[in-house]
């Protein structure tokens, strides 16, 4: 008899949220509570600027953000495999191309699922 592994998460996590601030929230609220503090001051920045320049670009960029942040977030293995490739270029040992590659290849599989 073979013994199963449950795996530790399944995933995704949760199904990727609509591309509101209220509902992108309630999913950083969920994925990675730590964060909330920062989506509330970015969305508060963002609100701001787009009153001050009377200009919806800000929000965009924004929901952009946040999007791409939840769709990685709510796959753990993959928002893992962009720590370890962010701490391989910010540690300047080794050459970062590879790990530069790859991290821009999370990102454009992460903005597909978001719908951006």
């Amino acid at each position: 008899m073979t013994a199963q592994h449950p795996e530790p998460h399944p995933e995704p996590l949760l199904p990727m949220p609509a591309l509101t601030p209220e509902a992108l929230r309630t999913a950083v609220e969920r994925l990675t509570p730590s964060r909330v503090p920062a989506f509330v001051q970015d969305l508060v920045e963002a609100t701001t600027n787009a009153q001050q320049t009377q200009s919806l670009a800000p929000l965009r960029t924004f929901v952009h953000t946040w999007g791409v942040f939840v769709a990685i977030q709510r796959q753990p293995s993959r928002a893992a495999r962009l720590r370890h490739l962010e701490e391989v270029v910010s540690g300047g040992v080794e050459d970062p191309m590879d790990a530069i590659a790859e991290i821009r290849k999370i990102h454009a599989e992460a903005e597909a699922e978001a719908g951006l």
